[in-house]
């Protein structure tokens, strides 16, 4: 498998653009495997949000096995961190496991150029949506859509990370304008899960009802 993308992944040292961030992670460590300890050491500039869309990113690509199972706990450690005004950190059961590289590199593969393409539009604006505060506002929903990920909903984790995502991006350009465009996407993804799980308790009533005769 080659590696993604080659290109200015060091280059741009007077904006870091979050694609640049996410090709520097394949020189966290040249081994068959990579922990996410190595991550969170070479992320550069912004670690907070790159980590928010590097753990969010799989549950937007099917097909990807295993990385979802590795990558929900720490979006949730760092959703929550980030409702609480605090700096990112993992503890030591998180950082100390470990993606294959291949793994990554197919990751990187599938979703920078979606990620280049998402920054062309990307601009400083808004930026009152922007600020601490709104950065708190954002981290408390992230918080709801994280836990959303973690349901065992089928495809259900796809809109809450998608959000995430674009949460992230907005917040490392100052770009309020795609802010309202997360909580746009948040606000449909938790709707979703919410009918579902509605859904699910309706049915499963229904059955034990049904079991004991008094439906």
């Amino acid at each position: 498998m080659t590696e993604p993308i080659a290109g200015d992944t060091a280059g741009d040292a007077a904006h870091d653009r979050t694609s640049h961030a996410l090709l520097r992670l394949l020189e966290a460590e040249p081994g068959p495997r990579v922990t996410i300890g190595s991550l969170f050491r070479n992320m550069g500039e912004r670690t907070h949000f790159v980590l928010l869309i590097l753990f969010a990113l799989p549950n937007t690509l099917p097909g990807i096995p295993g990385t979802s199972a590795v990558m929900g706990v720490p979006l949730l450690y760092l959703t929550l961190q980030m409702a609480l005004g605090r700096d990112p950190w993992l503890p030591g059961f998180i950082t100390n496991r470990s993606l294959a590289r291949d793994t990554l590199v197919s990751l990187l593969d599938r979703a920078i150029p979606w990620i280049r393409k998402g920054e062309a539009y990307l601009h400083r604006r808004l930026t009152h949506l922007t600020g601490p505060g709104a950065e708190r506002l954002i981290g408390l929903l992230s918080v709801l859509l994280a836990l959303s990920i973690m349901l065992p909903i089928p495809f259900g984790n796809m809109l809450p990370a998608l959000a995430i995502i674009i949460f992230a991006l907005g917040l490392m350009e100052d770009d309020g304008a795609w802010v309202l465009g997360g909580l746009v996407t948040a606000i449909l993804a938790l709707g979703v899960v919410v009918f579902v799980l509605w859904a699910m308790i309706k049915s499963a009533i229904f059955v034990l009802l049904g079991a004991f005769g008094w439906g």
